[in-house]
């Protein structure tokens, strides 16, 4: 009997492939492609699975092998990288939404409002990511310290009292 564990490694590695299959369907036609909304979008969806065979490969990893805790200095880093990238996606975004009620052009604002909806995904996962993953996978020089002293029985007291 499969485990639910195994069944969804198989899974998450079945996705790799049917994603790598996504973008070797796609080469082919997008080089020679002469209309720039079909061919954006098209490329859009072949780095997407790019993209999501990257997360599979990652949830595989988390499942499979014993997280690291960052230290303080690679938190730090971590936290300014996706706290830049808030800020420009943000302002990205506040861009698009004042640009688009503008356009006329319904085929570019359909490509704009791709490129929004998208940003706005990108702004939510970077703030996921910020809160759960970075601090999840974190372990700071404070938390050590609470470590320890919790685990002292008589937290410095003679006697524990």
């Amino acid at each position: 009997m499969e485990k639910p564990k195994d069944n969804l490694l198989e899974f998450l590695k079945n996705q790799i492939t049917v994603e790598k299959e996504i973008v070797a369907s796609l080469e082919k036609p997008l080089a020679g492609m002469k209309n720039p909304a079909v061919k954006g979008v098209l490329k859009g969806v072949s780095l997407d699975s790019i993209k999501h065979a990257e997360l599979y490969m990652a949830a595989i990893t988390l499942l499979t092998s014993a997280s690291t805790a960052l230290t303080q200095e690679h938190l730090d880093e971590h936290r300014a990288l996706v706290e830049k990238h808030i800020t420009i996606e943000s302002n990205l975004i506040k861009k698009l939404e004042e640009m688009i009620p503008k356009i006329e052009n319904k085929k570019v604002v359909f490509l704009l409002n791709a490129i929004l909806s998208d940003e706005r995904r990108h702004h939510e996962m970077l703030k996921t990511v910020l809160e759960i993953i970075v601090k999840g996978e974190t372990i700071t020089e404070e938390d050590w310290w609470k470590l320890l002293w919790e685990n002292v029985p008589f937290h410095g007291a003679p006697g524990g009292g």
